[in-house]
């Protein structure tokens, strides 16, 4: 199918809500939408109790036999502390894996009464001569950058906020929005882990290339990373451009302006107010600036980011602020605020901004890979599901995709716009199961579409649903049981889907 360019677009950067927080917090003050709402019935807020770990969800409070911080350099010191956890963790018929800041929401690196290490270490080590960095598999994106940031480069696929973990980011086969490229996997060019017999092997598409490939998404189901070199690339500066259109035409207008190869980095967001649901769509695209001279070193968070963050959050229940933050977003923005960027200043921006510190709702995410010619389709399914819960929903991020051949449970077989949805859900029963029957019937509309879902969220869909999205799964078992007889390497993942296939 051919793809349109992009005409017509604005060439100012968005002001994303920017101005927009003051008359939030007085429209989130003074308005109430008439949406459903959800009436507590049992509580499923965190005990914080000892021995315990928990995820970004705060729904998987769990306890564990230990958990330790490792914050060692890679070395022996970092290889015999971790073979020593793993030999008792097998001796003792417990189960081990490590996490780092465990964004994941299904329990995926927590392993129920088990040996949990959490890597603590920011060593980020930049080579220009061969275009790569060395990275502990600890280290943070944020480290990454400021490291990368002083040489500039810039990393060449990361996700889309700079507090993920690096290895945990190759782990759940994560990408970003960089295009045209797809997972941060495809970028990672080596990897030395402990696999669970405790040897150390060096692994890459030329050694141990099946290793490779079952623990690019594998979830720490493998071995344990100890050390990484991934691609980088030179840090730009940027121009970003803007354009408006119904959201079922979004995707060829997305896509033409990704393969028309003048495009470096992209996304798009879809209005969310319940009465014009998914009617409209913001494309943004970013291209090289003719100055490339004197590149400005990285900010983080500033005024912009969190007042941003206020309107977001006055979204909430209120269906005037949702209207006047896509006003801000999709239309006064882009006309007030202009301006270059930097590659790696659009990337450093940690997901913590957001958070609404509300002891009673938790943030969800959602996310579905779609086939750019069933996109509109996938505007009509979500239509016809979302509003009808009780769902919150904040917002929608659209990116692109390319095609992923390596990782044995790839969610990519071909091009793909990936849609990345966040939802206020309260920290209820009732609203947990609201949401669960939600997900599900989302999921089997974007099955039917020849879409995925991604598998680092909350554990909803039926088994059957997650073979149907993963048909490679029975075989990344039985490698798995081949690698791991004794099932040394386990979470709350494997305990639910991948436990019992055969």
């Amino acid at each position: 199918m051919r793809y349109p360019t992009v005409k017509g677009q604005l060439t100012r950067r968005a002001a994303l809500f920017g101005g927009g927080a003051v008359v939030g917090g007085y429209l989130g003050a003074r308005y109430a939408a008439n949406v459903p709402s959800v009436t507590a019935t049992q509580s499923l807020q965190p005990s914080g109790a000892a021995a315990t770990l928990n995820d970004a969800s705060l729904l998987n409070e769990t306890p564990v036999f230990r958990h330790i911080v490792v914050q060692e350099n890679p070395g022996e010191a970092l290889i015999a502390r971790l073979r020593t956890e793993i030999e008792e963790a097998r001796a003792e018929g417990r189960p081990f894996n490590i996490g780092a800041a465990r964004h994941s929401m299904g329990g995926h690196a927590i392993p129920p009464n088990g040996h949990a290490v959490t890597f603590d270490n920011g060593l980020v080590e930049p080579d220009t001569d061969n275009m790569i960095f060395r990275a502990h598999p600890g280290a943070r994106w944020s480290d990454v950058i400021a490291q990368l940031d002083r040489v500039g480069m810039s990393p060449k696929v990361m996700q889309s906020n700079n507090d993920f973990g690096v290895a945990a980011t190759f782990a759940v086969n994560a990408h970003g929005w960089p295009v045209p490229h797809g997972p941060m996997g495809a970028t990672v060019k080596t990897v030395y882990m402990l696999r669970p017999d405790g040897e150390l092997v060096r692994v890459s598409r030329d050694e141990f290339n099946d290793l490779f490939q079952l623990t690019m998404g594998g979830y720490g189901l493998t071995g344990a990373i100890i050390d990484m070199e991934v691609e980088m690339v030179e840090n730009r500066r940027l121009v970003p451009t803007f354009q408006k259109m119904p959201a079922r035409d979004f995707a060829p207008f997305f896509v033409g302006a990704i393969e028309s190869g003048e495009v470096s980095m992209a996304y798009g967001r879809l209005n969310v107010d319940r009465e014009t649901f998914f009617e409209d769509a913001l494309m943004i695209t970013y291209r090289d600036a003719a100055d490339q001279s004197e590149l400005p070193p990285a900010p983080g968070s500033g005024f912009m980011s969190k007042a941003a963050a206020r309107i977001f959050r006055a979204q909430l229940m209120n269906e005037p602020v949702k209207d006047l933050r896509w006003w801000f977003e999709a239309g006064l923005g882009p006309m007030i605020n202009g301006g270059e960027v930097t590659r790696n200043a659009l990337l450093n921006e940690p997901v913590v901004t957001l958070d609404d510190g509300d002891p009673t709702r938790t943030d969800i995410l959602h996310e579905y890979f779609v086939p750019p010619d069933r996109f509109a389709e996938f505007v009509t399914a979500c239509q016809d599901v979302i509003p009808a819960s009780y769902q919150e929903m904040l917002n929608i991020t659209l990116r692109y995709v390319t095609a992923d051949r390596e990782s044995v449970l790839a969610y990519a077989p071909g091009p793909r716009i990936a849609c990345v949805m966040l939802f206020s859900q309260e920290m209820t029963m009732r609203a947990e199961t609201d949401h669960k029957r939600m997900t599900r019937a989302l999921i089997d509309r974007v099955l039917d579409l020849g879409g995925t879902y991604y598998l680092p969220y909350r554990p909803h869909a039926t088994r059957t649903q997650f073979l149907k999205a993963y048909p490679r799964a029975r075989e990344f078992v039985a490698r798995k049981r081949e690698l791991d007889p004794g099932g040394v390497f386990r979470n709350m993942f494997w305990d639910s889907y991948l436990e019992g296939l055969a």
